[in-house]
């Protein structure tokens, strides 16, 4: 059932010598000639919003690269409750684990409108034997896992729940002069931060009333961030 779901989504095979992000992916430091050495078709994928990309225990065989939007990664604890123990955007890459041959470990959900390259595992596998110009960009995905699972813990699951979900919003601000964040449903946040879907409208609306967040429209937020910064150190 979950393949089927799967090989709906497909949208035609990925050109990857011209990747527009190819410079934050992982064949970034790839050259013209390791590219022979993929012999399975890397797909570009779509997915709306709230869509499976794989389940958690779910058989692995592929990893995704994501190119834009945001994907969720719940982790379904055995009493039933889940938690969001990280978010991955562009150039974050999702399922490393099936490199190593093991079930995919966390439930991966598309927050927004996804696209992503699906690369087989084989083609990773391949090309670590025939070039070592993959192991550095390899590597540094883990880096940038492991630092993301710290993060999380340090600063999305400590302190008030005000501290929590200012971290949040500055977690997920856009650059610019006028930061902005498109969030998600307050029931994410709370899976999120461990509040409850109440106390996370509850703090975002004494947010807003504080000015520190300014709702542009739905779950679109303009946001003060030395205001943000200030209220994360609680």
């Amino acid at each position: 059932m979950e393949r089927q779901k799967i090989e709906v989504a497909w949208s035609g095979q990925s050109n990857c010598r011209k990747c527009g992000i190819r410079e934050l992916v992982l064949f970034v430091d790839l050259k013209e000639e390791d590219f022979l050495h993929i012999h399975m078709p890397i797909h570009d994928m779509h997915y709306e919003k709230g869509s499976l990309i794989y389940p958690q225990g779910g058989e692995s065989g592929a990893v995704f690269t994501i190119r834009s939007g945001v994907v969720k990664l719940v982790q379904y604890l055995p009493n039933g409750r889940h938690r969001i123990v990280r978010l991955l955007r562009q150039g974050d890459v999702a399922g490393l684990e099936a490199l190593f041959g093991q079930a995919y470990e966390h439930t991966a959900i598309a927050l927004q409108s996804v696209l992503t390259c699906r690369i087989p595992c084989e083609v990773v596998h391949r090309l670590n034997r025939e070039t070592p110009r993959l192991l550095n960009p390899l590597m540094e995905r883990w880096r940038r896992s492991l630092h993301r699972a710290d993060e999380w813990l340090t600063t999305l699951s400590t302190g008030s729940a005000r501290a929590r979900v200012a971290r949040l919003f500055l977690h997920l601000l856009d650059e610019g002069p006028h930061p902005t964040c498109h969030l998600f449903s307050r029931e994410d946040v709370g899976a999120i931060l461990g509040l409850t879907t109440e106390t996370s409208s509850r703090v975002i609306a004494e947010l807003k009333r504080g000015k520190a967040l300014t709702e542009l429209k739905t779950n679109l937020f303009r946001c003060d961030r030395e205001r943000l910064e200030e209220i994360s150190l609680d």
